[in-house]
């Protein structure tokens, strides 16, 4: 009896060890936006700010891969464009992004995408990109990167270059995400580009 006792606390014991493993990821909410790891590959592990200029939306996160990975934003209040009361989703997001590298691996650059649908390459006539419509924007840049690029068709993607960041070593990336047709739910690729040799 008490042998049945102890392999039924083991049994317990991992469940409840594997449960807490695959708990369902949070739900992160800053300003008018949720952010979500959802999909995997990647941890949140915290956000603050409003998602104006002078209080960017901070996500603070974890990669264990050098693969790409996606993140879901999606809308918690109301969509009004153009309405920078702080109150409603506006179209107009600036985002930093502090990134820990537990990949093992070290980056020699990162690029993100914007995606209005999972998997599908953003268009001109989605309104969805990185600023699109300042030729060089202010409002990019990383300290851990001396360069970047855009590219708008048939994607929207910016690309950090001339730096590197080692394993968990952290970096930061700063952009605005312009949606002139705000949408409730979008989706952030973030890609680690690791040496060829």
């Amino acid at each position: 009896m008490a042998g049945a006792a102890a392999f039924l606390a083991a049994i317990l014991l991992t469940l409840g060890r594997v449960a807490a493993e695959e708990a369902p990821s949070k739900q992160w909410q800053a300003g008018a936006y949720s952010f979500s790891d959802e999909l995997g590959g990647f941890r949140i592990v915290g956000v603050s700010g409003a998602g104006t200029k002078d209080d960017p939306i901070t996500i603070r996160e974890e990669m264990n891969s050098a693969s790409p990975v996606t993140m879901v934003i999606r809308t918690v209040r109301p969509i009004r464009p153009f309405d920078y009361s702080g109150r409603y989703a506006n179209g107009f997001l600036h985002v930093r992004i502090e990134m820990l590298n537990n990949s093992e691996l070290p980056w020699i650059e990162f690029e993100f995408e914007l995606q209005e649908q999972l998997g599908k390459a953003s268009v001109f006539g989605d309104g969805l990109s990185f600023d699109q419509r300042r030729t060089d924007s202010g409002n990019i840049w990383s300290e851990s990167f001396g360069q970047y690029s855009r590219a708008f068709e048939p994607y929207d993607r910016l690309l950090f270059r001339k730096g590197k960041i080692d394993h968990l070593d952290s970096a930061s990336f700063n952009f605005m995400i312009t949606d002139f047709t705000p949408r409730w739910e979008f989706f952030l690729v973030q890609d680690p580009r690791i040496p060829s040799s």
